[in-house]
C-alpha cells in the first residue's frame, strides 16, 4: 500500500509534463461560401448536364490543416494560432460545389452518383491556398483539368485569385482566404458551364 501511494506521487508531477499533441488554436477556420444552392431546389440530370468535382492534389505546404505564409520566394512558415477545421483541398472542392451548383444549371453528381450518368469531370491542383507576406495578400492558385462528358479530352486552365490583407495574423487569414477562393470558385463556375 505504502509503494502504491510513493509511485502515485510520484507521478503527480510527471502528469502536468504529458502531453498528446499540439494545444488546439482557440478556433478553427472554414470558408464561407458566395453563392449557395437554393434550399429545396430539385435538380435532375436528365434534364440538366451533370458534373462531377474532385477533390483537388495540392502541394505538401497546404496539404495539411496550417495557413501557410510565404516569407520570400524560398521560405515558408505557418500563421500562429490559424488552423482549418478540414484540409483546405476539401474544404476547397465543397466550396467549388456549392458554387457550381448555385451559379450554373448543372448537377453536381458525386463519383459513386455518376456511374450510371455520362458527367463531365472537373479536377486540378490546388497550387496555392495561403498568405503571401511581402505583397501582404491572400492567394489561391487553382489548375482545373475539365473532362467534358463522353469525352476523353482533358481543357486545362489557370485561375488565380489576390486579396488584400491588413496583418498576417490568425483573424485575418479565414476571411481573407475565403474570399480569394470564392473568386476562384466563381471563375471556375462560368468556365466549366461554357465548356
Amino acid at each position: 500500500m505504502k509503494t502504491r501511494l510513493l509511485l502515485l506521487a510520484a507521478a503527480l508531477p510527471l502528469a502536468g509534463c504529458i502531453s498528446f499533441g499540439a494545444k488546439p488554436p482557440p478556433s478553427l477556420l472554414t470558408l464561407e461560401e458566395a453563392a449557395m444552392p437554393a434550399v429545396g431546389k430539385v435538380e435532375n440530370s436528365a434534364n440538366a448536364r451533370s458534373i462531377v468535382i474532385q477533390v483537388p492534389t495540392t502541394p505538401a505546404a497546404i496539404a495539411v490543416t496550417r495557413v501557410p505564409v510565404e516569407e520570400t520566394p524560398t521560405s515558408l512558415a505557418y500563421v500562429k494560432n490559424a488552423q482549418w477545421a478540414e484540409p483546405p483541398a476539401r474544404l476547397f472542392a465543397r466550396l467549388l460545389a456549392d458554387t457550381v451548383t448555385a451559379r450554373t444549371n448543372m448537377v453536381v453528381l458525386s463519383s459513386v452518383q455518376s456511374i450510371a450518368d455520362p458527367s463531365a469531370t472537373l479536377a486540378g491542383e490546388l497550387r496555392r491556398f495561403g498568405l503571401d507576406a511581402t505583397r501582404r495578400e491572400a492567394v489561391v492558385v487553382y489548375d482545373a483539368a475539365l473532362t467534358p462528358a463522353g469525352k476523353d479530352n482533358v481543357v486545362k486552365r489557370r485561375f488565380e485569385a489576390h486579396v488584400p490583407i491588413g496583418a498576417i495574423d490568425a483573424a485575418n487569414a479565414g476571411p481573407a482566404l475565403s474570399n480569394a477562393a470564392n473568386r476562384v470558385a466563381g471563375e471556375v463556375a462560368t468556365w466549366v458551364a461554357a465548356n
